[in-house]
């Protein structure tokens, strides 16, 4: 199985969610300020990074975990979606993959903390937003990934996305 966390920048949610993923931050409680800006890519991507493949590592079934930064684009995850599937077909990929969207998790504070920090260069203001946002939105994207790692046992296609809606 491959995972690949997605959200706008590639930086904030999505590397939330590898983390917890990979058991490098506790599911059982709220990080603090410093394991929340340990992780490698936290607030560190640049606009130049997004639509690249972040590899994260391997969890504890051997799958692997990623991430990608989609922008604002409509288009990303249906056309990786449809290579997936080229890629099963045409040379007979094995792992499924499943695209899980981390946008839903995103509360006001990481929103605008990521404007501030990525977009605008402001970290004196976008980091404590980012920090809070974080530990807001903990047992969403705990609970997120949760149900993202119990879609391997029931994933009938070789590749799906998941909108995540309901963590909103």
């Amino acid at each position: 199985m491959i995972y690949i966390y997605n959200c706008y920048g590639g930086t904030h949610s999505s590397a939330l969610a590898a983390a917890y993923h990979l058991k490098k931050l506790s599911s059982d409680r709220v990080p603090s300020k410093e394991e929340i800006l340990n992780i490698d890519i936290f607030n560190k991507l640049k606009r130049s990074d997004m639509g690249r493949i972040i590899y994260h590592g391997e969890d504890e079934r051997g799958d692997k975990v990623y991430t990608i930064g989609r922008g604002g684009s409509k288009v990303l995850l249906p056309a990786l979606n449809h290579l997936s599937v080229l890629f099963h077909d045409t040379f007979d990929m094995k792992e499924p993959v499943i695209f899980s969207n981390t946008s839903p998790t995103v509360p006001l504070a990481m929103t605008f903390g990521g404007m501030f920090a990525r977009g605008l260069k402001i970290n004196w203001i976008g980091v404590p937003l980012l920090i809070i946002g974080a530990k807001q939105t903990h047992q969403n994207i705990v609970n997120l990934v949760r149900y993202t790692k119990s879609q391997r046992d029931v994933c009938q296609s070789q590749s799906i996305i998941l909108e995540n809606q309901q963590f909103k």
